[in-house]
């Protein structure tokens, strides 16, 4: 469905390489497609929908930063038109204008937010310098275009495996977590049920029993007695 003008990918049967273009309900990955030129776009589209990716794209780095929430001058001047939803991977075109590929990916690293997000630059250039400045600033890879459907198949593969790993290592650190939890409820359970110990009950009560002993009148024993005293001086 079209909103605003905009272009929707409908459900459709057809197949590149053996591939069902039909897009799943169980989108895993979302992804941030970056070119200006609108054919190049369509094609990335589809084919990170081949494998059931989320894809958003936009026709500008600019753009892109203001989707990712890193443009403050351009959001002040126009409203956001996106969801701002979490990001796996950011795919961009090298050539642009006003904001090449590079200059975003730059942006995106320089970001303590994004700095972990995947970047791939696309180019139909094939200039070793270009490619090795990239990787040098953090680029996760680089494809020479066209984008080829093996292209997009390695690189959400890897981007899969890293979104499992991740997930795995904040499981366990909730696990973690959690058992530190219940260490600690167990800890104090213990200390409110212990019975008072024998020197805190003993000092407690050695006033009141001291006070009592000192007052109280002692009962005399039977060598004081006047009876036995009479019988010793009869005696004598």
């Amino acid at each position: 469905m079209a909103r605003n003008g905009g272009v929707a990918w409908m459900r459709t049967t057809e197949k590149i390489d053996g591939y069902d273009l039909s897009t799943s309900d169980t989108e895993e990955v979302h992804v941030l497609a970056v070119d200006d030129s609108l054919v190049d776009r369509k094609v990335i589209e589809r084919l990170l929908r081949i494998f059931s990716c989320k894809v958003t794209a936009v026709d500008s780095g600019r753009r892109a930063l203001q989707y990712l929430g890193l443009d403050e001058e351009i959001q002040k001047k126009e409203t956001n038109g996106f969801d701002g939803l979490k990001v796996d991977l950011i795919i961009t075109d090298y050539c642009m204008p006003g904001m090449t590929g590079y200059e975003l990916l730059k942006k995106v690293k320089e970001s303590s937010a994004f700095r972990e997000i995947p970047v791939v630059i696309m180019s139909s250039e094939n200039v070793i310098a270009r490619i090795d400045r990239c990787l040098e600033e953090g680029a996760e890879d680089f494809i020479v275009k066209p984008v080829k459907l093996s292209d997009v198949k390695r690189i959400i593969d890897y981007t899969t495996t890293e979104l499992r790993e991740g997930e795995q290592r904040e499981g366990a650190r909730a696990k973690r977590r959690g058992i530190n939890k219940r260490k600690q409820r167990e800890g104090d359970d213990d200390l409110s049920s212990s019975p008072p110990s024998t020197l805190s009950s003993s000092t407690s009560s050695s006033p009141s029993s001291s006070i009592q002993s000192a007052t109280a009148p002692s009962s005399p024993s039977t060598l004081d007695s006047p009876t036995r005293r009479l019988k010793m001086t009869s005696s004598e």
